[in-house]
Parts: structure tokens; sequence; C-alpha cells
């Protein structure tokens, strides 16, 4: 039961990774009438698709990788990670929120495997992206892959609705329910993360959002930082 609880530690909402300043584009497409809120599933939906094979997959990788004891299959694969982030806010910030886990991962999980990624990532050696440093931290603590990348694929989606109901767009009931309209979509991210078995494996291919996100990143005002 220990894994379990590690793992619901670190995906709560009250862990201080930041992911709380993040709306994964959400803000922007509002920003730029994108859409309407009744096309809120479509971009979740296309999100967490693109999710998959980009962050979900490396983190997928990353747990395998530390599971194995090859540390440079790591390193390869949070640089290319970092690589495929075309836009320079989803960099910042997917470094920041990972970083702010390594700091907090001694005295939430005296984690070895963070701390020698955090030594890594000090020494300039790879980046520290987000979904890498939760694929190492699941790793140490002995989550399942499978419940790793299924538990952060989850809060991926939270954090969307929840940037919606603080943005006023929707109430709490709505997102509660567009996360139960979603999650077969989670299921085949999920999947489709699972099946990734290289870094060249890493990709994402979403215009429109990296568009949005570069609109974004130069907004006179906003709330969240993606």
């Amino acid at each position: 039961m220990e894994p379990l609880l590690a793992q619901l530690q670190l995906t709560d909402s009250g862990f201080p990774s930041g992911l709380y300043t993040l709306s994964h584009g959400v803000e922007g497409h509002f920003q730029l009438r994108a859409f309407g809120v009744d096309g809120l599933y479509d971009l979740i939906r296309d999100l967490v698709r693109a999710a998959g094979t980009a962050d979900a997959a490396a983190l997928v990788l990353a747990h395998r990788a530390v599971t194995a004891g090859d540390w440079d299959a790591l390193v390869e694969t949070d640089r290319r990670l970092h690589a495929i982030k075309l836009n320079r806010e989803q960099r910042a910030a997917s470094v920041r929120t990972g970083r702010q886990v390594l700091d907090t991962a001694a005295p939430a999980f005296g984690s070895a495997t963070a701390a020698r990624l955090a030594r890594l990532v000090a020494d300039g050696a790879t980046p520290g992206n987000h979904a890498v440093v939760v694929g190492t931290v699941h790793a140490g603590l002995g989550v399942p892959a499978r419940n790793a990348v299924a538990g952060d694929l989850y809060a991926f989606a939270a954090g969307c609705t929840s940037a919606a109901v603080r943005l006023g767009r929707i109430d709490f009931r709505r997102a509660q329910a567009l996360l139960r309209e979603v999650r077969p979509k989670l299921v085949a991210a999920a999947d489709a993360a699972l099946a990734a078995r290289d870094p060249r494996d890493l990709h994402a291919s979403l215009p429109a959002a990296d568009a949005v996100a570069a609109e974004h990143e130069r907004a006179e005002a906003r709330l969240f930082a993606t």
C-alpha cells in the first residue's frame, strides 16, 4: 500500500510542484476565442492525445530506465522530450515544475533516485522535465509504470478542467462531467505511452496548440504560466 499512498501524494493537487500555475493551453485558447465552452472537451481530448506520445511516454521511458539502472537512457529521454517542446513557455514550465518536484522529493519521499537525477540536473547533464522527474520518483518508490502514467495523465486532464473553472468558463459540475467524458481518451493515451520503446518514439503534433502557446507567452495579461 505504501507505493499507492506515495503516488497519491505526488499526484495530489496540493503537492507543491507548481502545476497549479499551468492551464496547459486552456487560457490561451480562451483568450484567442479559438473555441467556446462547448469545444472544451475537444481541446482536452486533443491535448491528452498529444501527451500520450510526449510527456506521458517520457514518463514511462524514464520509469523503465531507472528501474533498469540505465541513467544514460534517462538522460536521452529527458533531452528528447525537451527538444520536441517547441515553445519557450512550455519548455520553461516543464523544467520549472520538474525541478520543484526534485527539490521537494527529499523531504516528501526520501527518494534516492530523485537525488541522483537532481545531481545530473545541477551538473547541466539533463534539463529535468517534469514528466521525467515524476517517472524517476515513481520508479524509486515502486509505483508500477502503468499506475504512474495513469495518475499523471489524470492529473493533466484535471489541471485543464480546473483552469477552466478558475477562468470562470465552467462550474465544478461541468468540470467533473468533462473528466468522466475524457476518461476513455486517458486510457488510450496511457496505452500509447506504454507502447513507447525508445526516446525516438517521443513526438507531439498539435500545431494549433503550439501557435496558441506562442501567442500566450506574449499576452499582456494572463493568470497562468501556460
